[in-house]
């Protein structure tokens, strides 16, 4: 039962730090038949270089699996930016004061933060119609990033990142 009361404990602290995913797309394009890309020309991440590197990596390892291969003249361009957000602690300490006499009672309670504030990494992912250069598919990423963890920790994040960025396509109409 302990064993069972202990893996319940780390499924909800793993869940929490899964990346939450939002799509959107152009319902008038038909997404079946799109089966060439490359990478935006223009591309500007805003992320490091080595992580850009590990970015791009990941995405070539992962469009063969929606049925994708890299052309020279491709139907979509596929875009990705980030950007950096903090949120505070959302762990707190509360400490409180109390007392009464007689049928009235007086407290006063506080709440302290524990640790720092959490660094989120957002990802945006654009597929881009190449011919009308207009966005048919989008996909938002949130997940938190640690920015001092080890190279192997960070492509770990930056690919679970992009499995479920890719998961939301096709859209299903």
């Amino acid at each position: 039962m302990k064993v069972f009361k202990s893996l319940c404990l780390f499924l909800l602290i793993a869940s929490c730090n899964a990346p939450q995913a939002v799509y959107d797309y152009d319902q008038k394009v038909q997404f079946v038949g799109i089966d060439t890309y490359q990478i935006y020309p223009n591309l500007v991440s805003r992320l490091s270089h080595l992580d850009e590197q590990r970015l791009l990596s990941i995405l070539t390892s992962q469009m063969p699996t929606k049925g994708f291969t890299t052309s020279e003249n491709p139907a979509i361009y596929v875009n990705f930016y980030a950007s950096e957000f903090e949120t505070p602690s959302r762990s707190n300490v509360g400490i409180g004061v109390g007392g009464g006499g007689g049928n009235v009672g007086v407290g006063v309670s506080g709440g302290f933060p524990i640790g720092g504030n959490e660094t989120y990494l957002r990802l945006t992912f654009d597929f881009i119609d190449a011919k009308n250069d207009s966005l048919i598919w989008q996909a938002v990423v949130e997940s938190s990033f640690n920015k001092d963890a080890s190279p192997q920790n960070r492509e770990a994040q930056l690919k679970a990142m992009v499995d479920k960025a890719l998961k939301g396509y096709p859209p299903k109409k």
